[in-house]
């Protein structure tokens, strides 16, 4: 069904584009009928016809090559003088081939009404009237070609930004789902029951731990990438809840190497990482868990790598991919196109690897000092 759209808009394009090109066409027979029959020189309706479609099909045929050109070089403000340059070489190829062509169609034209005359002065002929027109076609073709493509880039940026903004809101609604889940304010609620006869400190503590991360969730910035250390303080509010919940059981390492912690990450992306292996690979056992989260430079690039100690995937192979990782996964493509990475994988030790890969690129002053001033 989608290979037959594809070809019926390929066919609707070509259409149009001969459509064009012969109104182009028969617009000048108008002009050539019109014109010789007021200098006195009155010729057919059908050799003003053929004569002009002649030229302007060859036009026709020529942009192919013209266009591909076009896009494949097109004039941008880093490179226009050698663009230009070699679009100007190819103006004049594109003028010379076309009096070529069109000579070979006048002497084949001469030939059928008898007419004697050589290719040589054919082209010499078309030279001297075309050599200037053709190079103003060519550029036109250029031109055109260019302003659809910056349309269609256009377009494109803004869609890219609808689907951001749609993939940032689905990540705002599925960690706020996560924290308002059942299983996790049950189990933060049962604790928090549990401190309130014997340490009124401490519930009251994790009473604002959870307050404070719920109100940032609602009130994240809309910014589609924050500063790592950013997302690790967000993270540490959350990781605050797990550990009075599981005690001794529950043990986060870090190994944060320190360029990192103002590199540009995803907004809220640590987060469902870390629960997802929490809920996962740390609550369903009984041994004690552990949690390892590990940033790091790796030359233009930032890895991310959080891993537990649970059960790992089984048969090491993600059987179903969650709407979370998917939402992930498209978040990923969308801010770094194929310029990203996300891979689950059971590490050597036991417990599942999950590791992030994105470019590197550090955040502005003003970023970092807002970010450190909201969480400390």
């Amino acid at each position: 069904m989608k290979a037959g759209i594809v070809i019926q808009n390929r066919s609707i394009r070509w259409f149009l584009v001969v459509a064009v090109w012969t109104l182009i066409g028969l617009s000048f027979a108008h002009q050539f009928y019109v014109s010789s029959a007021t200098f006195g020189n009155p010729i057919t309706w059908r050799h003003a016809m053929v004569h002009s479609l002649a030229d302007w099909y060859l036009f026709a045929l020529l942009s192919i090559p013209a266009v591909a050109l076009a896009r494949r070089f097109a004039i941008e403000q880093m490179n226009w003088l050698r663009r230009a340059c070699l679009h100007l070489v190819a103006g004049v190829v594109f003028s010379v081939t076309w009096m070529a062509f069109r000579a070979a169609v006048g002497l084949w034209q001469g030939s059928a009404s008898a007419a004697t005359i050589s290719f040589l002065d054919l082209f010499r002929s078309l030279f001297v009237k075309t050599f200037y027109f053709n190079l103003f076609v060519y550029w036109a073709i250029t031109s055109v070609t260019h302003a659809f493509n910056y349309y269609q880039r256009f377009h494109d940026r803004e869609f890219n930004a609808l689907e951001l903004e749609k993939r940032l809101t689905q990540a705002k609604l599925q960690a706020l789902q996560m924290q308002l889940n059942p299983h996790f304010l049950f189990n933060t609620l049962h604790t928090i029951s549990a401190l309130v006869h014997k340490d009124a400190e401490a519930a009251d503590r994790m009473i604002s731990r959870l307050s404070l991360l719920l109100r940032y969730t609602l009130e994240s910035t809309a910014a589609h990438e924050v500063p790592l250390k950013q997302e690790l303080a967000f993270l540490d509010r959350y990781l605050e809840i797990e550990q009075t919940r599981f005690g001794n059981r529950l043990t986060v390492l870090r190994e944060i190497a320190p360029e990192a912690l103002e590199a540009q990450v995803p907004n809220l992306l640590l987060q469902p990482l870390v629960e997802n292996a929490i809920r996962h690979g740390i609550e369903p056992q009984t041994k004690l868990g552990r949690i390892e989260l590990r940033a790091q430079r790796m030359n233009e690039h930032l890895q991310i790598e959080v891993r537990d100690n649970g059960a790992g995937l089984p048969g090491g192979e993600l059987t179903a991919e969650g709407i979370g990782l998917s939402n992930t996964r498209e978040r990923l493509r969308q801010l770094y196109g194929e310029d990203q990475n996300i891979d689950l994988s059971n590490s050597a030790g036991g417990g599942l690897r999950v590791a992030v890969t994105i470019p590197f690129r550090v955040a502005s002053n003003g970023q970092s000092d807002s970010a450190h001033a909201k969480w400390s």
